[in-house]
C-alpha cells in the first residue's frame, strides 16, 4: 500500500476559521464521521477547549465550514487557474489534468477520504447537500469551458463522463479494491487521453 503522507499544511497566518476547518478535515479523514466533535476539533488544531464551538457553534455549522475549507484547498490541488489556454491543444489539457488526479491518490490523498466522508453525510442532509454541490459545481463550471473550447459538441455529457471517471479513479485507489495499485502519472495520463479521445472525437 502506498505511504500515507499528509495533507499540505494550511499557510502561515491561517485564521481560526482555517485552522478549524483543517483540523475537522484531517479527524474525518482518519476517524471518519464519528470521529468529528468540537472537542476532538480543538485538541487536533491544538486550540483551547471551546474553540470550535465559538466558530462553528452547531454539528452543521461545522460540516458547512469543512466543506467550503475543501472546496479552497481542492481548487489549489486541482490547480484550476493553472489549465492550459485550450489552444495549447489536447496534450495540454491531457497533462494538466493528469498531475491534478495524480495529486489527488497521493499526497492529498487525506484530503480525498474527507471528501468522500463529506459526500456520503450530504446524502443524508439536504441543508449539507446544497452546500455540496455548491463547491462542486466551480471545478465542473471550469471543466466544462475548457472541454467546450476543445470542440466538445455535448460537454454536459463529456464533463460527467471526466468527473465520473476521475472520481471513480480516485475511490479504488483511495478507498477501493485497488487502494494498493495507485497508478503512476503516465498510467493516469494514458487513461485520460484514451477517455478524452474518445470524447472529443464524436
Amino acid at each position: 500500500m502506498p505511504a500515507r503522507t499528509a495533507s499540505p499544511a494550511p499557510p502561515t497566518g491561517a485564521s481560526r476559521a482555517d485552522l478549524v476547518a483543517d483540523a475537522a478535515l484531517a479527524l474525518l479523514a482518519e476517524r471518519g464521521m464519528r470521529g468529528l466533535t468540537h472537542r476532538a476539533v480543538d485538541e487536533a488544531a491544538a486550540l483551547p477547549q471551546g474553540s470550535t464551538s465559538n466558530v462553528a457553534r452547531t454539528r452543521q455549522a461545522l460540516l458547512e465550514l469543512a466543506v467550503r475549507r475543501l472546496a479552497d484547498r481542492e481548487a489549489r490541488v486541482l490547480a484550476l487557474h493553472e489549465m492550459p489556454d485550450p489552444r495549447s491543444g489536447l496534450d495540454a489539457l491531457v497533462d494538466a489534468l493528469a498531475l491534478a488526479t495524480h495529486r489527488a491518490l497521493t499526497r492529498n490523498r487525506e484530503l480525498t477520504l474527507a471528501r468522500y466522508e463529506l459526500a456520503l453525510e450530504a446524502t443524508r442532509r439536504p441543508e449539507l447537500r446544497a452546500h455540496f454541490d455548491a463547491a462542486g459545481a466551480r471545478f465542473r463550471d471550469q471543466l466544462g469551458a475548457l472541454v467546450t473550447a476543445m470542440g466538445s459538441a455535448h460537454p454536459a455529457r463529456h464533463v460527467l463522463s471526466l468527473v465520473a471517471w476521475a472520481d471513480g479513479l480516485m475511490f479504488s485507489c483511495v478507498a477501493g479494491s485497488f487502494h494498493a495499485e495507485v497508478p503512476d502519472p503516465a498510467e493516469v495520463r494514458a487513461g485520460l487521453r484514451e477517455l478524452l479521445d474518445g470524447l472529443l472525437g464524436e
